[in-house]
């Protein structure tokens, strides 16, 4: 469906630095000050750390021998997990850009993710058909930050091979694992693999819930706003959304392990990724080859209420800021664009909406 009504218009900020496709972007949490962090995965082997609020640039986490696949920053915003086809996922110091910890793997990896209240486990996935789950709390040496307190010698970064890992539901994927996500209540993890979405139970080891969606999953992501910035009046109730895009729609999961189905949609296209507005009721769909658009729907009555027409490739990956007043997509383009999503001054944006240019973030 389409309306008539004229949105307000922003002129997005666009953050250059990539070489090649930008597969996948996240947030940090917000951090005491309200800031905020965005990390993006790239083909260029290259993750980059930016300011969430601004897109200015703040580091690049170098070492990656093959493209990076996903990219995703620590529950304390302290660490951050890269998953690449050099048959590694990485741990990083977000402090320094040093190299904590290479997890070591036998094909690419495509997968990563934190628990939402535990810096200390990440689990991958990716070609191998295996779920795993690292424990880094005896393995990962301190952060720059520990040993500047402690005013010892930092320690060099250690490999870890995936035979300490444990696997969860060996044998179960039949393709391999494009996404990880890790639900609200910490016993419950989901992957994305080919069509299907699986909820595993951590302590059986075992899948507990699975659903075959209509084609490929092009994305499969959490939408949850930071505490401060949430109520029971939002999509939801509060709790994290499931947010998921696969064939021509787009599905909505919530509740304490997200398997109570909110929504689905069929769209006119194919998709490649969504994220949704809890507070906002707002969602943004990014388009699949050959489009470059994505398109923000309202979620009460599925109306389209803006175009965004900016990218020059399929948009891979979208994104919202923990406090809700920004998105973020990346693209096959190689850029990230960020987007207002509130009144008034915020970030870079100082003034009223439409006119001008696009501005680039540094």
């Amino acid at each position: 469906m389409t309306t008539t009504e004229t949105p307000r218009q922003y002129v997005p900020l666009t953050c250059h630095g990539h070489l090649r496709p930008v597969p996948h972007i996240s947030f940090s949490p917000l951090e005491k000050d309200d800031g905020y962090y965005l990390i993006s995965a790239c083909k260029d082997n290259n993750p980059m750390l930016r300011d969430g609020q601004t897109g200015d640039w703040i580091g690049t986490f170098i070492g990656h021998k093959g493209a990076v696949w996903q990219a995703r920053l620590s529950p304390d915003a302290a660490t951050a997990a890269t998953a690449s086809a050099d048959f590694t996922a990485r741990v990083w110091d977000t402090h320094t850009g040093e190299l904590l910890v290479t997890l070591q793997h036998d094909h690419i990896v495509r997968a990563v993710a934190y628990p939402p209240d535990n810096s200390d486990l990440v689990a991958t996935g990716g070609y191998e058909k295996k779920l795993r789950i690292f424990d880094l709390t005896e393995m990962k040496p301190k952060s720059a930050l520990e040993t500047a307190a402690s005013g010892e010698t930092a320690v060099e970064a250690c490999t870890i091979p995936a035979s300490s890992a444990f696997e969860i539901g060996a044998g179960v994927h039949t393709t391999f694992i494009k996404f990880i996500v890790w639900t609200k209540d910490p016993n419950i993890l989901i992957t994305a693999s080919g069509n299907t979405l699986r909820w595993f139970d951590l302590p059986t080891r075992s899948v507990v819930k699975q659903e075959v969606l209509d084609g490929e999953i092009g994305s499969c992501e959490f939408c949850a706003l930071a505490p401060d910035h949430t109520s029971q009046a939002d999509i939801g109730g509060g709790l994290p959304v499931l947010a998921v895009a696969a064939g021509k729609f787009i599905y909505f999961w919530g509740g304490q392990r997200a398997m109570d189905e909110l929504k689905r949609t069929k769209l006119g296209y194919k998709v490649a990724s969504v994220a949704l507005d809890p507070r906002g009721r707002k969602i943004v769909v990014g388009e699949d080859n050959p489009a470059t658009w994505a398109r923000v729907y309202r979620w009460d009555d599925d109306v389209e209420i803006d175009i965004h027409k900016g990218h020059h490739g399929p948009v891979w990956s979208v994104a919202f800021s923990p406090d809700g007043k920004l998105y973020a997509t990346g693209s096959e383009d190689g850029t990230i664009k960020l987007w207002k999503n509130c009144e008034g001054f915020y970030g870079l944006w100082r003034g009223g909406a439409g006119g001008g240019t696009e501005r680039n973030a540094e």
